[in-house]
């Protein structure tokens, strides 16, 4: 609950994707991934402002062509990223994860270039 209001957790589109594809494997790295999304999920549904908000004008584009107006970003283990928006009613609020990559994707989606 936050402010009253129950939180929805939701994985869209390449999150879901990546989310399944690490639930195959069994690797080390892939179930200290899982561990570290759950976790994130967890802390979300209590306080969904948690991540670090991006700036407007530092949205992918990929995103405000799916009508994206917020997003915010929280760090995963092995330096990976989640990226999620907010959208919300009077009754509920819900997050809805849209990306979970690794540190290179995530430079790749934001344009950063290595020196």
């Amino acid at each position: 609950m936050f402010f009253g209001k129950e939180v929805r957790v939701l994985l869209k589109g390449q999150a879901q994707e990546a989310y399944l594809e690490l639930k195959k494997r069994e690797d080390k790295e892939a179930q200290t991934l899982l561990r570290s999304i759950h976790r994130s999920i967890e802390i979300l549904k209590e306080n969904p402002q948690f991540g670090d908000p991006i700036r407007k004008q530092l949205i992918p584009q990929r995103f405000l062509e799916l009508g994206i107006k917020n997003l915010y970003r929280t760090e995963l283990s092995n330096y990976w990223r989640m990226l999620y928006t907010i959208e919300g009613s009077q009754v509920e609020i819900f997050c809805f994860i849209l990306s979970i990559t690794g540190h290179k994707e995530y430079d790749k989606l934001f344009g950063y270039k290595k020196f």
